[in-house]
């Protein structure tokens, strides 16, 4: 599939109030972070759990904590950290800068609960996290409606075994397990509170614009709500996706190729190197 000219993308840009930026887990890969998709590609990740014939599905599912919490928290410690480590990739600062370039600006919906967006600089207002975040907690049991930040936790891990060494996360309502405050896998415990409230603000900023486009990153479609997130919006879309490019509508444009080569791709068609950011 060959991908649009310079010309054909910057004029995708032309008149528009407001950018939307979709985003999965694609748009990590660049950075480092790793590569679930498949079984082979979590297994890879945390061996231990192939040997165990775990699936990300069955790690990822408020039953973990339920029946291995150790484990269960091995797992959501390992990520914990190694989100707090990573250093996001050049992509999202050149997306924060194409974002100036509308009266508007630019806001995030995403699948990822790395935090990555605001880590690398966007506003907390400008995001919404669809699946909640790893950086906050919340009681097993929900049982005050309570979310906390997780800035105090640090899990001590046996990266081998993929247990937690320190002592359980405690709700400090109850003193009850805590878990991350993430929409997981057969989840009817998640508290969506923080994500509603960020859902609020993101209506209020799309009523504010008249002339959206999205610009979707690294989403496929074995989950596949931020793809059909930005389909729902009816304006146009630029899909950058290596496995699954392919758009079906007219006025969409497609780049079949990795989040930080389209992204530089789009800079590139914008003259945005006069920042010095390509």
């Amino acid at each position: 599939m060959p991908s649009p000219s310079p010309q054909t993308l910057s004029s995708f840009f032309d008149n528009v109030d407001g950018i939307v930026l979709t985003a999965g887990a694609g748009m990590g890969i660049d950075s480092g972070l790793p590569d679930f998709r498949g079984p082979q590609g979590f297994w890879k990740a945390y061996p231990a759990l192939g040997d165990a014939r775990l699936s990300f599905e069955e790690m990822a599912s408020p039953q973990s904590f339920d029946r291995d919490p150790k484990l269960a928290w091995g797992f959501y410690g390992h990520r914990l950290t190694i989100y707090r480590q990573t250093r996001p990739h050049d992509g999202f600062s050149l997306l924060l800068r194409i974002g100036f370039l509308a009266p508007r600006g630019i806001f995030v919906f995403t699948s990822n609960v790395d935090g990555q967006f605001t880590k690398a600089g966007y506003s907390e207002d400008r995001v919404l996290e669809c699946h909640g975040s790893i950086h906050h907690l919340q009681c097993l049991n929900d049982c005050r409606g309570l979310i906390w930040s997780a800035d105090s936790l640090v899990p001590e891990v046996d990266t081998q075994r993929v247990l937690l060494r320190s002592d359980l996360p405690r709700c400090p309502a109850c003193g009850g397990l805590a878990r991350p405050n993430i929409l997981m896998f057969n989840d009817g415990g998640w508290n969506p509170a923080r994500t509603g409230a960020q859902s609020l603000r993101w209506q209020a900023w799309r009523e504010s614009c008249s002339r959206l486009v999205v610009i979707e990153i690294g989403a496929g479609t074995a989950v596949p709500t931020v793809r059909h997130f930005g389909e729902s919006l009816g304006v146009p879309l630029l899909r950058i996706n290596p496995r699954e490019p392919d758009t079906y509508r007219p006025h969409d444009i497609s780049l079949p190729m990795g989040a930080l080569e389209g992204i530089r791709l789009i800079a590139a068609s914008l003259e945005m190197s006069d920042f010095g950011m390509v």
